[in-house]
């Protein structure tokens, strides 16, 4: 009897050391993977919501920007990192809608990832210089039909490169993907910079991506793929230029760990994301790049991103720009 009562003594003075270990995640800091470069639409999120998410936390948060392969390679490094929550993805459109609808040979799937919150959602807005003399998508398009048009993204896959061919498509460019020359860039700050330099006629990319150069004059919006208009964008949206199907052309940034993360810790992500996304700065400089914050839980995530895809590959498969190899 005394080895007996010794013995569950010892199983419950496990259990509770085991509980009392997960209780107290996270014991040191995070890492958290951005996919993508320095000034494009995912770094901007990640960065403006770390203090606030930081704070919540109550640990060191360690942004690093993993990049290649039009997100895939940060995407990966988590994939393959252990689920304890100490090595987390700000998941993104083009990492996990696009990517996976455009790529045959993607190394990952959307059921390698536990999303834990989808947060931000934020329209497609196309532009180009002032130097390019360009003031309308007709006149845009007059340009394409002259020959000699480009456009930038931020990788071959990504959410810029299908969004400008879809673009051109809607708008009667016959052979989107011939008329028009495709120019990818290691991330969406060269995206932009591409165009800005002269090396690209226009782009088609978030709208947070582009807020600061049309605010300075740097960049002429022509559309906005929404159906009211976005606050700092003098441009027609989808819908006024009689395109509402470029509706479907949105991007989201969430946080997803990988596919075995525990329960008790997607949990506390959740806790902090309700937190962090009512700070008041985030709101407003994330309002101010034409981004709506959107909560979700991961139920609502999952079904968001799995709606996302379906959407995507349909586009892709219509529009022939599934890469194979």
């Amino acid at each position: 009897m005394k080895f007996t009562k010794l013995t569950g003594a010892v199983a419950l003075g496990t259990m509770l050391s085991a509980t009392a270990a997960w209780a107290e995640y996270p014991e040191r800091a995070i890492n958290m993977v951005i996919p993508y470069g320095a000034g494009g639409a995912t770094d901007i999120s990640a960065r403006t919501i770390a203090e606030p998410l930081g704070d919540a936390v109550g640990k060191p948060l360690i942004m690093a920007n993993v990049t290649g392969a039009g997100g895939a390679t940060g995407s990966v490094a988590v994939q393959n990192a252990k689920g304890d929550g100490y090595t987390m993805l700000f998941a993104r459109v083009g990492s996990h809608s696009v990517n996976p609808a455009m790529k045959a040979t993607l190394p990952y799937t959307l059921d390698d990832f536990r999303f834990v919150t989808v947060y931000e959602i934020n329209p497609v807005a196309c532009a180009v210089t002032p130097a390019s003399g360009i003031t309308s998508m007709d006149g845009l398009i007059a340009k394409v039909a002259e020959g000699g048009v480009s456009y930038s993204s931020s990788g071959v896959g990504s959410l810029p490169h299908l969004a400008s061919a879809m673009v051109l498509k809607e708008f009667g460019v016959a052979n989107p993907l011939t008329d028009a020359t495709h120019i990818p860039q290691k991330g969406g700050g060269a995206a932009v910079t591409a165009v800005l330099n002269g090396t690209a006629t226009f782009l088609c990319t978030n709208s947070s991506a582009l807020s600061s150069f049309v605010a300075n004059k740097q960049m002429v919006p022509l559309l906005v793929t929404t159906s009211e208009p976005v606050v700092g964008f003098d441009a027609p949206t989808a819908n006024e230029l009689g395109k509402d199907v470029l509706n479907k052309l949105v991007g989201w940034t969430g946080i997803a760990g990988p596919d075995d993360l525990p329960d008790d810790v997607a949990d506390k992500w959740g806790e902090w994301m309700a937190a962090a996304t009512q700070d008041a700065k985030f709101n407003e400089t994330m309002s101010a790049r034409g981004s709506v914050i959107r909560l979700m839980d991961p139920i609502e995530a999952n079904a968001f991103i799995q709606d996302q895809y379906k959407a995507f590959r349909d586009l892709v498969d219509e529009l022939g720009m599934r890469i194979e190899g």
